[in-house]
């Protein structure tokens, strides 16, 4: 933490397409309806990366901090504010100012860190653990005793899909790529693993009767093997595309097996219906706090090394989430 209690070091993407570099700038000034927060851990999301390229749909204007999501403490609460006070733990969906040491944010975008829950696991807790949660409940109405089949499963968001699908009490079937992601996904619920490395995505699935639900991270050849996988009425949950590819869908194909497409931007609830991630995410504290939730960290690493997080998350040589450790 600086001395200066007006500045900060932050990662400032000035250009797009460059990555951001560590600068000293302004600490932002604290509003009426906001929290000024002294970041201490910051979860890295694939969205960062697509960010700093500009193909992110919520991509701001340079310079920007990139940082989709953290977790720290309450050092100024602005006047209007009555809900939180200083000295206070809380984890902000911020959308961006992650990778700064101080940030101000909106009073209604932070939720208070239950006991129990460190502020390493609660950085890295919303967007993970909140996309699949809501795209398996909300989206999918994933039912007891079905088949979910989980394209990345290793990933951040993929191995919370398998967890949360194991909670809900479906068949998980995971595809992971190499022998140690497989094994995560294992130990994360998962019923049965395929590695992509060298089995055939398809026809595991079919043998196994086919999926009821997908959940695609991924995009590219994945997503043509498990559609061709879907038992009839199955529903696609169209999450992200880690893989640079996105698929074509036809439509027919969909018609003709009764298949359901369900596209999933968890942010964007925070326009058109908050109460959702809301009460999601009541639901997943609860989980955690009963112990059914064991979120998985690959790396934490030193604020002074988030590009080398970056850079994990863009050629996917992590698993579970990858942490930035801004402060003590």
């Amino acid at each position: 933490m600086m001395s200066d209690p007006n500045h900060m070091r932050a990662f400032q993407v000035t250009t797009i397409g460059q990555d951001p570099i560590l600068q000293v700038i302004d600490v932002p000034p604290l509003m009426p309806d906001t929290l000024q927060v002294q970041v201490k851990f910051c979860g890295l999301n694939f969205a960062d990366t697509l960010m700093i390229k500009g193909t992110y749909q919520d991509t701001p204007e340079p310079p920007f901090t990139p940082g989709l999501e953290l977790a720290g403490t309450i050092t100024k609460v602005g006047r209007d504010v009555s809900s939180f006070t200083v000295g206070q733990n809380v984890a902000i969906y911020s959308g961006q100012g992650g990778l700064a040491e101080y940030g101000v944010f909106a009073a209604e975008r932070c939720v208070l860190v239950p006991q129990g829950l460190s502020l390493e696991h609660a950085a890295g807790f919303q967007i993970a653990y909140g996309t699949s949660h809501l795209a398996l409940t909300h989206k999918a109405h994933l039912k007891q005793n079905e088949t979910l089949l989980v394209l990345g499963a290793a990933g951040g968001v993929g191995l919370t899909a398998v967890e949360v699908g194991h909670v809900l009490g479906a068949r998980v079937i995971a595809v992971a790529r190499g022998v140690e992601k497989c094994a995560i996904a294992k130990a994360a619920g998962a019923d049965v693993v395929i590695n992509s490395e060298h089995e055939d995505i398809r026809q595991t699935v079919l043998d196994l009767g086919g999926a009821d639900v997908v959940y695609d991270p991924v995009g590219g050849s994945h997503f043509t093997d498990a559609f061709r996988a879907c038992k009839p009425e199955a529903r696609i949950l169209i999450i992200g595309f880690a893989s640079g590819d996105i698929p074509t869908i036809k439509p027919n194909h969909a018609m003709v097996k009764n298949i359901s497409l369900h596209g999933l931007n968890w942010g964007a609830y925070l326009k058109f219906n908050p109460r959702a991630l809301t009460e999601s995410l009541k639901e997943l504290m609860k989980w955690y706090e009963k112990g059914v939730l064991k979120p998985h960290v690959s790396h934490v690493l030193p604020f002074e090394q988030a590009l080398e997080g970056l850079d994990l998350l863009r050629h996917r040589k992590s698993s579970g989430k990858v942490i930035i450790r801004v402060a003590d």
